[in-house]
């Protein structure tokens, strides 16, 4: 239950950070300027798309804080018998990151109208997401081939349950990022693929984060991390 309570309120800290920066606070009827104005700055501050995105995210984060929880229960048991993690997940998580700063540089690149560098950012984008996924399906080859697979002990169940849930999602964040990339090549609104970048932008730091968490879960540094909370408490 505490696992759950730390991602919720990691998470409920990130939409705080990021609702309070789309004018949720302004008050348009103390606003001066023309009407028409009012309704333009009100329908900008905050889109539909990224509400209904936002709210999603939050739901899969629940999802994989349920994950966490159940993770860190069975592993109480004493027919643990925890995998040794592979190499190959530092440099999945590398090529995450770089996904993932090359969509914030797409973001802004965005905002100024470079048509060019949002087209490359993109590029580079889904290939590197790409990338994380083939390098996801090398991990688990290597470990079935050294004989942990997926019935033989409930932590390479979860191991593979886990990173399979988070694959999937990139496998949906890829498919949202292909028609941006698409609407980039095919003269679409600036307006209308500036949103699109932002989207993508979210979806992709917000996978990054659920990576590295269960990075740490996996490496066994989200245990140390929850004893020394639990210390500094008592």
């Amino acid at each position: 239950m505490s696992v759950i309570l730390v991602f919720l309120l990691v998470i409920a800290g990130f939409a705080g950070w990021w609702l309070s920066h789309q004018g949720l606070m302004t008050k348009p009827w103390l606003e001066q300027g023309l009407a028409g104005d009012l309704v333009g700055l009100d329908r900008s501050a905050l889109p539909t798309a990224k509400i209904g995105l936002g709210v999603f995210l939050a739901v899969v984060g629940c999802l994989f804080a349920l994950f966490t929880s159940a993770y860190f229960m069975r592993m109480a048991v004493p027919d643990w018998q925890p995998l040794p993690l592979p190499r190959l997940l530092w440099l999945n998580t590398g090529v995450l990151v770089l996904s993932s700063v090359a969509l914030q540089c797409t973001s802004v690149a965005a905002r100024r109208g470079q048509i060019d560098t949002v087209r490359l950012g993109l590029a580079t984008a889904g290939l590197t997401a790409f990338a994380f996924l083939v390098g996801q399906f090398m991990a688990w080859r290597q470990l079935t081939a050294d004989g942990y697979f997926l019935a033989s002990n409930p932590a390479n169940s979860f191991f593979y349950l886990i990173t399979g849930m988070h694959g999937l999602h990139v496998l949906g964040g890829l498919v949202g990022l292909g028609r941006t990339t698409t609407s980039a090549w095919t003269g679409t609104r600036p307006e209308r693929l500036r949103l699109g970048v932002e989207l993508c932008a979210m979806y992709w730091h917000f996978l990054l984060f659920v990576w590295l968490a269960i990075f740490a879960l996996l490496a066994g540094w989200a245990a140390t991390f929850i004893d020394i909370c639990r210390q500094l408490l008592t």
